[in-house]
């Protein structure tokens, strides 16, 4: 993750990776979901939220200062765990995860799509557009992976341009009344509200696996970790107070899957509709690009150590082909059957798991890392009791979301079981290592 100079990456190019990885497809897609569930207390949901994404934060900042490697998250999970059946079970879930974003931005895109189409409420063009929006993305990645890292930048600027225009012209027309207490949803359903949300603070952790490639990593690990993750905090409260502020709730229950869009028509009309419909487009695209091309390589990197079938580790050039193909296709089916509320609470909490995991792990590692053990305790309760949170008060109103995800543990659980003792061993306790080619 080198500039095109060849010149380490600086303090902003490392912000940008966490900023565009966090605002990617996750606020045009959750947004009305928090709404529907947190009414005048939006923005406190996405406060939640992001505390429990900060607090994570410091595990990683302090893991990627003492573990620089690409492999990000999967390098430090079995640095802490080794290899092992937790260790390949969760990495195998990391790989899912990302699955469930690239299905979460497809829907967000069809839904935002359709409003270009208002005469037409067929189902099948809400198929065909998340269809659109996963395969088109792997003929790029198939066809010059290079476009996407190129693009992603450009695009990163647009949409934070476009909400910038948005909430600096909507501040005027914010109804405080509708933001007052009396309006706010019960505690519990505050809290569930932002942990259904916190897919959209997944992202922050991309800043891992790049770290060896940061200059001045001592400064500016820490800074791109905390800095990418408060901004972003700012801008979803902003978005948050202005959705709610301006637009009655009501029509928001209405249009809760592109709801930013109509929160832009009180200050800019339906000019304010089609340029967010439009950010949304290339914000979940582009989101889809990035995370189908990181996550083939995820696939690449798990096979290489034998977590996943070797065949994914099978490349074109430096493409990762069968990587890309697999990790479509998964995309397609989970995007086309599960709906947009259910991928979103699956996207959560899988993240949140994978993230307990790493303040644990770090837990674990705090001597070797020199971190502190109060934070890392705060941080592992954290984000284990925001999943507790999610899953018990979920699974009476969303009990196939649970259930699937409950579904890819155990999948997870049984595929490390088989494959990974077959592979490497690991209830034997040796250490796996894997061939080079």
């Amino acid at each position: 993750m080198r500039n095109r100079d060849g010149t380490a990456i600086g303090l902003m190019g490392a912000m940008s990776i966490g900023i565009g990885g966090m605002v990617g497809g996750g606020i045009f897609a959750v947004l009305g979901e928090a709404v529907t569930l947190a009414h005048g207390a939006t923005a406190l949901a996405f406060l939640f939220a992001g505390l429990v994404a900060l607090l994570t934060s410091y595990a990683y900042t302090k893991l990627s200062l003492r573990y620089q490697s690409r492999g990000g998250t999967v390098s430090f999970i079995d640095q802490a765990f080794q290899h092992n059946l937790l260790s390949g079970s969760m990495n195998f879930l990391l790989w899912l995860s990302y699955l469930v974003t690239i299905a979460l931005y497809a829907v967000a895109f069809a839904s935002y799509a359709q409003t270009f189409f208002p005469a037409l409420h067929a189902a099948w063009l809400k198929h065909l557009f998340i269809s659109l929006a996963i395969l088109l993305p792997v003929l790029i990645n198939l066809v010059s992976a290079a476009i996407v890292s190129r693009s992603e930048t450009v695009i990163v600027l647009i949409k934070l341009l476009l909400l910038a225009l948005i909430i600096v012209t909507s501040l005027g027309f914010v109804d405080t009344s509708r933001l007052s207490p009396s309006r706010w949803g019960d505690t519990v359903s505050i809290i569930v509200a932002g942990m259904i949300i916190f897919v959209a603070y997944e992202g922050f952790e991309l800043i891992a696996n790049a770290a060896e490639d940061i200059s001045n990593p001592e400064k500016n690990l820490p800074r791109a970790f905390y800095g990418s993750v408060v901004l972003v905090i700012m801008l979803y409260l902003l978005i948050a107070v202005i959705t709610v502020g301006v637009v009655p709730e009501s029509q928001l229950a209405q249009a809760k899957d592109y709801a930013l869009a109509v929160a832009a028509r009180p200050a800019l009309g339906q000019l304010g509709f089609t340029l967010v419909s439009v950010a949304a487009l290339l914000a979940t695209f582009s989101a889809i690009n990035a995370t189908l091309y990181g996550n083939a390589r995820l696939s690449f990197i798990l096979a290489r150590e034998g977590e996943l079938p070797t065949r994914l580790a099978e490349q074109k050039g430096d493409n990762p082909v069968m990587g890309v193909l697999v990790t479509a296709l998964i995309s397609l089916l989970l995007a086309n059957t599960i709906d947009l509320t259910e991928i979103a609470i699956i996207g959560s909490a899988s993240f949140l798991l994978v993230f307990f995991l790493v303040n644990l792990g770090a837990y674990r590692l705090h001597k070797a890392i020199h971190a502190s053990r109060l934070i890392l305790l705060i941080a592992s309760l954290a984000s284990g009791v925001a999943l507790l949170t999610l899953m018990f008060h979920t699974w009476s109103t969303h009990r196939s979301a649970v259930l699937t995800f409950l579904a890819f543990i155990g999948a997870s659980l049984l595929f490390e079981w088989g494959y990974g003792r077959r592979v490497r061993g690991h209830f034997l306790a040796r250490p796996y290592t894997p061939e080079r080619p």
